[in-house]
């Protein structure tokens, strides 16, 4: 009779370990978990050979976490907001207790999580893939490397050249730091909630630009507001600033953004006064 206590005993504990370490997706976090194991061993083999310090951006419930983990990366991180998801990786993940931090991404000073450059990893949150991206490029002199999953048309955005429509805003200012190399297109199927569009993996490497040759502060404002009115002609669409026309852009306004790369924009941000 007591040994059958304690396994009835036993089973009610687990039934109630099981069910504080669910995680339920929640639309507010735009949460979409990964779910097929082929595609996440496949997601984190696509981090480059060697990386020391890595960021995890919002594991959930730590599909590409546990496969990190065997890499045995000396300093791996991750970042999660959610709490319900936090207590998951702990019980889930003990070894990693210590390397969870529970915070809003967006509002980390990331100059202080290692103590040298850092990649950074994730199956991001669609409602905040661009700010992720924006942020990124803040500490473009931490972050050497990433490997993100987002929407497949903002991934295609981001990696498209010029003369493309889907060549805007993101695809000039992340070109100006990082190679792009879109790698794989995720079908809607491997998730729980499914999404209703496909997702794509892409990879960011930094370049060897440290600065760009003019006021980047301005190259920022001059690509924002040339995109924002992307059918007009530059010369119409920069209105707004003081363009001095020398010989080496007299051509280049007489087009529209997504004709530019990033050294025409340098350009023509040089000859703003």
């Amino acid at each position: 009779m007591r040994n059958v206590f304690y396994s009835i005993w036993n089973l009610i504990k687990s039934r109630q370990n099981s069910s504080k370490a669910m995680v339920h997706p929640k639309k507010h976090l735009g949460q979409h978990f990964l779910t097929d194991q082929h595609t996440a061993q496949k997601i984190v083999n696509f981090l480059p050979d060697g990386v020391k310090n890595l960021l995890e951006i919002g594991p959930g419930k730590g599909i590409l976490t546990q496969y990190i983990l065997e890499k045995q990366i000396p300093d791996f991180q991750v970042i999660e907001i959610d709490k319900e998801s936090v207590d998951y990786l702990s019980n889930q993940f003990p070894t990693l207790q210590r390397r969870i931090i529970q915070d809003d991404f967006l509002k980390v000073d990331l100059r202080y999580l290692f103590d040298d450059k850092f990649a950074i990893i994730g199956n991001f949150p669609y409602n905040i893939s661009s700010q992720i991206l924006f942020r990124v490029l803040e500490f473009r002199e931490q972050v050497e490397v990433v490997v993100g999953m987002f929407q497949k048309e903002v991934a295609e955005r981001i990696a498209s050249p010029p003369g493309n429509k889907k060549y805007g805003i993101l695809s000039v200012l992340t070109q100006a730091f990082y190679q792009i190399e879109y790698l794989s297109t995720i079908k809607e199927g491997v998730f729980f909630p499914p999404p209703r569009v496909k997702s794509a993996v892409i990879r960011l490497k930094r370049n060897q630009v440290e600065q760009l040759a003019c006021d980047e502060k301005l190259f920022f404002e001059v690509v924002k507001t040339a995109f924002n009115q992307r059918r007009k002609t530059l010369r119409n669409a920069l209105k707004k600033f003081r363009l001095v026309e020398d010989q080496n852009i007299v051509n280049l306004l007489d087009q529209r953004a997504e004709q530019l790369g990033v050294q025409q924009f340098i350009e023509i941000t040089r000859a703003l006064k």
